[in-house]
């Protein structure tokens, strides 16, 4: 088969030469995709022929979706209606000409399209077929379907997220969508290695619910050593303190003494060196103990001066330390700029938008990420071309 892939692709990233086929839509499936896009793969998206419903969420920028954009970088598109006999065999042909396959449909949806891994195992033995759902494949709840709140909710992280006496609060960030689409991008990684090492492909089960429970760490150990539930603490730390979030004269800021050390310059440079002393606060897990009594002796030194002058306070002296940011402050901080992760990225509308690009550094340098995102189906043509030339030869 041809090469799909867009030839202003940077070459010499870790897995140039493997190809991808996408059926995935909205976040934790394309995520993972662009993911190993990123790091040389030749992603084929296949939608459907209204395109991957995230193509229609705001902000839109002169008909294109910006939060598509986002997730979908360095992708080529085809769009198949894959109930249809040709283009149901035009993606089976086009899987069987690729290294990797990722789907985050239902459990059985791909089987009952006729694309289901029971059907490539024996004709691709070297094939890594990557499936990511709620629940998993199988078992109680593997049928159910599942978005990032819900699994949020499920998983543990909704009970201990927001203010103790404040109602039930998800992550502000999609962390069950990502997280499971790093797991199965870090699976699919390994599982090639394998195939490289002359070994078979196999099936990556990817659950969103066990990926969220998987990094809650702290939290399930937690539980497994003290028999309770862990609470919600706010921006405070269970086995820590002072490490959270204060209230200044201006705004709010964070800071993580995070040992005694530390613990000694905050009393030092807050004029607070009576707590030093106060048998309370001795130790961290002592200060987590009483993180109530101790906030409420600490912030009224704060509320002193504003969030700027504890910055240039803590931070000289080695205190981690920093304001609350909006994300548009995040993204002009100086490291962010140092570390160069916000890249123009060129609509196929013809519209330049930004995106942050791959955030991790390949021998001292920048990944070379081509940020483009396709538009809808603008490879359908030549895949249908190369697929009718060769039919004769498979049929």
């Amino acid at each position: 088969m041809p090469p799909l892939v867009q030839p202003d692709n940077p070459p010499g990233r870790p897995l140039a030469g493997v190809r991808v086929i996408e059926f995935c839509q909205v976040a934790a499936g394309p995520f993972c995709g662009m993911l190993l896009a990123d790091f040389g793969a030749e992603v084929i998206k296949v939608e459907p022929r209204e395109g991957d419903a995230m193509r229609q969420w705001p902000p839109i920028t002169d008909g294109y979706s910006e939060n598509f954009a986002s997730v979908n970088r360095g992708k080529r598109s085809v769009a198949l209606d894959l109930k249809r006999d040709e283009d149901r065999e035009a993606a089976r042909a086009l899987v069987l000409a690729a290294d990797v396959l990722v789907e985050n449909s239902r459990p059985g949806v791909m089987a009952r399209l006729g694309l289901g891994w029971d059907w490539f195992a024996p004709r691709k033995p070297s094939l890594v077929y990557c499936s990511i759902s709620a629940f998993g494949q199988d078992g109680p709840r593997g049928a159910e379907g599942g978005f990032d709140l819900t699994i949020q909710a499920a998983a543990g992280v909704m009970s201990v997220t927001g203010e103790p006496d404040g109602p039930p609060v998800k992550a502000g960030v999609p962390l069950s969508d990502f997280a499971a689409g790093l797991y199965a991008a870090y699976s699919i990684a390994a599982l090639l290695n394998r195939v490289r090492s002359g070994g078979p492909g196999g099936r990556i089960d990817v659950a969103m619910l066990a990926t969220t429970l998987a990094i809650g760490a702290l939290q399930t150990s937690e539980y497994f050593g003290t028999g309770r539930n862990p609470r919600k603490l706010g921006s405070a730390h269970p086995r820590n303190a002072p490490y959270q979030a204060y209230r200044a004269a201006d705004g709010y800021f964070a800071i993580a003494a995070g040992n005694n050390k530390l613990w000694l310059q905050v009393c030092e440079l807050t004029g607070a060196r009576e707590l030093a002393d106060d048998a309370r606060f001795a130790t961290p897990t002592l200060r987590a103990r009483h993180q109530v009594e101790l906030k409420e002796k600490l912030e009224p030194f704060f509320l002193r001066q504003p969030v700027t002058y504890w910055l240039s306070l803590f931070g000289p002296a080695g205190v981690p330390c920093a304001p609350i940011n909006g994300y548009a402050e995040a993204l002009a901080d100086p490291q962010t700029v140092h570390l160069d992760l916000v890249q123009p990225m060129a609509l196929p509308n013809g519209q330049v938008t930004r995106t942050v690009t791959c955030p991790v550094r390949l021998d001292g340098r920048n990944v070379p990420v081509n940020t483009r995102p396709p538009s809808l189906g603008e490879d359908t043509a030549a895949l249908m071309d190369w697929f009718r030339q060769r039919r004769p030869a498979t049929d």
